[in-house]
């Protein structure tokens, strides 16, 4: 069931769903996501049996603003702070120290806890309503500090930046808010806060050299710390294959995809009968001669292949193709959130760790 989450009695039936310990589809500014009370170890257990996520992938915790974040971190260094002041609410995700006997399930039982405050209206009404903030909560009832809300799909897919993609993946039993189209496309960055200097775990719209302006300290890459001993805490969205839709996905440079095509000819149109059976995406619009080639065209611009990358694979996997060639993005700062996800989806799950 789908409500507009701009009603205020949509956001009271999703608040009554958190605290009554169900799932609910939320809208974030990056993608949508699948929410529950992230203190209550049964709810946050529902998401994990939803999604078949192996319960020691830890979840990221929606919090209303640093003083709920307060709520779940044991201690919050001054750079984190300053990352908080400069990108909250907003897509980034901080890795913090956990207070001891909160939300372990939500952290996937480790000491540490990914926590983000999101800029959409509709997530922050319900954060809001659900911590008791707007004054209508009753004296009975204990606040929710924070929502569990991975992305709202089946592990390791496509991630829903519709409300009608959570619809397609669970259900018409599920209660979605909907707030339109995501704005950003894709998850937050992740940065890790737990040591003496911050490490990115996953790009996104904040870039790195984002996080350092702000820092004013070097931000190390996981590939940097890999040799040093360092251990890392798991994170979200961070395994070697992720983000894959149905179909098989291979990054090329614009050049090789037209030149297969070219080779290819009208010769899928004598084998393949139907819909088409291959999906290009690039930022020069190719020209094939099969009717059993989808072209679409790719924007220049980060922000916008980012805003519908997801939205695109999922088209394509609707389409019913079976190969989806994609132009490898550039390697500019910008880029690298997209050009993570695709690498990720492009990657064999038999290959990831």
């Amino acid at each position: 069931m789908i409500l507009d989450g701009g009603d205020p009695k949509a956001i009271t039936a999703g608040a009554e769903r958190i605290r009554s310990g169900e799932l609910l589809g939320l809208p974030t500014e990056t993608v949508y996501g699948l929410a529950a009370d992230a203190e209550n170890a049964a709810a946050v257990g529902r998401i994990f049996a939803a999604k078949g996520r192996p319960a020691e992938h830890p979840l990221i915790v929606h919090v209303l603003d640093a003083t709920s974040a307060l709520h779940f971190a044991a201690g919050v260094p001054e750079f984190a702070r300053q990352l908080m002041r400069a990108f909250w609410p907003g897509p980034l995700t901080l890795i913090l120290p956990r207070r001891q006997n909160v939300a372990a399930a939500a952290a996937g039982g480790q000491d540490s806890i990914g926590l983000r405050c999101p800029s959409h209206p509709v997530a922050q009404a319900l954060l809001m309503a659900c911590r008791g903030s707007d004054g209508d909560s009753l004296p009975s009832q204990k606040p929710v500090w924070g929502i569990a809300a991975p992305s709202a799909n089946l592990f390791g897919r496509v991630s829903p930046t519709t409300a009608q993609h959570v619809q397609s993946e669970f259900g018409q039993q599920l209660l979605i808010l909907d707030g339109g189209p995501c704005a950003v496309g894709i998850e937050s960055t992740i940065v890790d806060c737990t040591g003496a200097a911050p490490v990115l775990l996953r790009p996104g719209a904040v870039t790195r050299e984002q996080v350092q302006r702000v820092c004013g300290r070097k931000v190390f890459s996981k590939e940097e710390l890999a040799g040093s001993g360092a251990s890392l805490p798991r994170a979200s969205g961070t395994l070697a294959s992720h983000y894959a839709p149905r179909a098989k996905v291979r990054l090329m440079d614009a050049v090789e995809m037209q030149t297969a095509l070219d080779v290819l000819g009208r010769d899928l149109d004598s084998v393949h009968r139907g819909g088409p059976s291959i999906a290009t995406y690039s930022r020069i619009l190719l020209k094939a001669r099969s009717k059993r080639v989808l072209c679409r065209r790719m924007p220049d611009d980060a922000v916008a292949a980012a805003q519908q990358l997801f939205a695109v694979l999922r088209e394509f996997d609707d389409q019913g193709v079976q190969l989806i060639w994609v132009e490898t993005p550039p390697e500019s700062p910008e880029w690298d959130g997209v050009r993570d996800r695709l690498q990720r989806a492009s990657t064999d799950p038999g290959a990831a760790p």
